[in-house]
């Protein structure tokens, strides 16, 4: 009875719980004002989002995503008059301002440059990361701790101590403001950490797997592909996680080498002006449409990313 009674020391006293959720639960609340605060100035009008004190509870209204998308002209009261009726509902929210859409903006053009590069880099990190790991996790390299330490210190490196060489060097080689040159500066600086995520993932995959793969006819690189890789599918959703979430948020390298063909989002949306100045609302609204992809890309892998803390060689 005493035994069955006895609580294992590793079990966690009611205290302790209470204490742990309360942690989590300021932690989150914490985290989430003020992504929730973006989210609702995104649907704010221009005057509502500089009215002082903050407005909690307001009238919602899509002119944020409107002026994030367009560019707008201001036009006098008889010009107004003499256009037809306005066709859609953005056009009215716009003339309400007596102005009229002009065109579109850059918005679209930088998201979708944002798109390539971070998915671009994130791919080529986690290739060549995946062939260097295994090479320093199969084979016998002469300084390989050496170089395993020299690989990792390149990232800890701030940008800005590299940003103007690298800026130079661009120029020089026609590479600066292309989307190439950017998505091998993102691969370059994300490898190292990807190339040490993985080897960590490739050290637990047994030997015998590959050796038997080839032993039945496959080559090296077969067998790589075909047993080593889908094995570390955990370590490589894992790794594209942080890589990803580095190339689509990066700012320094992206506001020195990039001002038109392979802008970035991330030092566009802070340049969005309004009538008055700055347009809250817009950059609040380019914010929220900034978060999605990446939000996804974490969701869906969210499995394989809890997984890798205790990666194994069997596969579940």
């Amino acid at each position: 009875m005493m035994l069955d009674s006895a609580r294992s020391p590793a079990e966690s006293s009611g205290f302790s719980k209470k204490i742990a959720a309360t942690i989590i639960i300021v932690y989150t609340v914490v985290t989430l004002i003020p992504i929730t605060w973006i989210i609702l100035t995104g649907f704010k009008s221009v005057d509502g989002a500089i009215t002082y004190p903050p407005e909690v509870f307001f009238k919602p209204s899509l002119e944020g995503y409107v002026n994030l998308f367009t560019t707008r002209s201001r036009q006098s009261q008889e010009y107004l008059d003499s256009l037809p009726p306005p066709e859609t509902w953005y056009e009215e929210l716009v003339r309400s301002r007596e102005m009229v859409i002009a065109g579109p903006s850059k918005f679209f053009g930088r998201y979708t440059n944002s798109l390539i590069i971070g998915f671009g880099a994130t791919f080529l990190s986690v290739f060549l990361g995946a062939l260097a790991a295994y090479a320093f996790s199969r084979f016998k390299i002469p300084l390989k701790d050496d170089l395993m330490f020299f690989i990792l210190s390149t990232r800890m490196f701030p940008p800005i101590a590299v940003a103007v060489p690298i800026f130079i060097m661009y120029r020089k080689i026609g590479l600066g403001d292309t989307h190439l040159g950017m998505i091998i500066l993102y691969t370059v600086v994300n490898l190292s950490l990807a190339v040490w995520l993985l080897k960590g993932f490739m050290d637990e995959i047994p030997r015998e797997y590959e050796e038997a793969a080839m032993i039945d006819g496959y080559t090296r690189m077969g067998a790589f592909f075909k047993i080593v890789l889908p094995q570390a599918t955990t370590g490589i959703a894992a790794t594209a996680i942080f890589c990803m979430i580095f190339a689509w948020n990066e700012y320094a390298f992206a506001v020195l080498l990039t001002q038109f063909n392979a802008q970035t989002a991330p030092p566009f949306i802070p340049t969005i002006l309004g009538e008055g100045g700055i347009d809250w609302p817009a950059i609040a609204a380019g914010t929220t449409l900034f978060l999605i992809p990446v939000m996804i890309f974490t969701v869906v892998l969210r499995k394989h990313l809890l997984r890798g803390i205790t990666f194994g060689a069997v596969r579940k």
